[in-house]
């Protein structure tokens, strides 16, 4: 998965033999166009970055920075798919409600080790190009959870595979 920022173009491995259903579903959604102009509307210094709000977070068409964050997609809801790999730099997590099968849409790179996510947040991927790209993306309010004023977006995002 390519995802172009306004610096340039980070290149994500996506992880279909330890997440399989979430990775299809992100697939769909690129394919779909669903991600370009969504923002990372949740960034944390020295945490992860958080974006993929399709229902909210297009900054394009419908932006909504009141519930950016709390949409989805049309698509149902995923049941986790938990692994024995380690949230560490560069991995990319689906986001979740409380439920553990809540995940749909939204998606986190992080910015440094978190092991209390290991197990209990699915990885669909990992950064293999383009890291310090992702270090750009403008920092949210820490005094309010992350939450980024006037954020930076994924202008486009693609399947490398389908040489578009």
């Amino acid at each position: 998965m390519i995802i172009t920022l306004k610096d340039g173009d980070v290149t994500i491995a996506l992880r279909p033999d330890i997440a399989p259903r979430n990775v299809a579903q992100v697939k769909k959604l690129v394919r779909d166009g669903a991600y370009d102009n969504v923002a990372f509307h949740r960034v944390i210094d020295g945490f992860m970055a958080q974006t993929g709000d399709v229902k909210f977070g297009n900054m394009e068409k419908d932006y909504n920075a009141d519930r950016v964050g709390t949409g989805g997609s049309d698509l149902p809801d995923l049941p986790a798919e938990f692994s024995n790999e380690h949230f560490v730099r560069g991995v990319v997590g689906m986001a979740r409600a409380q439920d553990p099968n809540s995940a749909n849409s939204q998606f986190f790179i992080m910015f440094a080790p978190a092991a209390p996510l290991d197990g209990q947040y699915t990885i669909i991927g990992e950064v293999v190009g383009g890291m310090e790209l992702v270090d750009n993306i403008k920092k949210g309010d820490q005094a309010q959870n992350g939450a980024v004023t006037d954020p930076d977006r994924m202008i486009k995002v693609r399947i490398a595979a389908d040489k578009k």
